[in-house]
């Protein structure tokens, strides 16, 4: 159900919208509905949203907003990012209420994971 004035969808760029659906249904689960060739949206993410095509990139140095996932297990969660393609770029860290890292996807697009374990 839709609620009013709440974030209701979130849309990303990627170079190469094959690369990253791989990389996200293989890692996170997700599933995917394509729109063409340049648009392609996703599920099972806790929120739904898409990739459009596109030559920019998503980076907390450039100001962008950061899209934090959660995890049971986080170093697992890190080794398997680095297994599918994606690489660490902020190692593990501590903060008050648990740890994260930072990771770039195979568009150099960063999020991180974070865990309370």
């Amino acid at each position: 159900m839709h609620q009013h004035e709440t974030i209701n969808y979130l849309e990303f760029p990627a170079k190469d919208i094959a690369k990253t659906k791989a990389f996200f249904e293989s890692t996170f689960g997700w599933t995917f509905t394509d729109f063409g060739p340049d648009y392609t949206a996703f599920e099972n993410a806790g929120l739904m949203g898409g990739f459009y095509r596109s030559d920019n990139t998503m980076s907390t140095d450039t100001g962008s907003a950061l899209i934090v996932l959660y995890s049971n297990d986080l170093e697992a969660t890190q080794t398997k990012i680095e297994q599918l393609g994606g690489r660490t770029v902020k190692a593990v860290f501590s903060f008050p209420g648990g740890r994260r890292f930072h990771f770039a996807d195979p568009n150099n697009n960063e999020y991180a994971v974070w865990s309370d374990k």
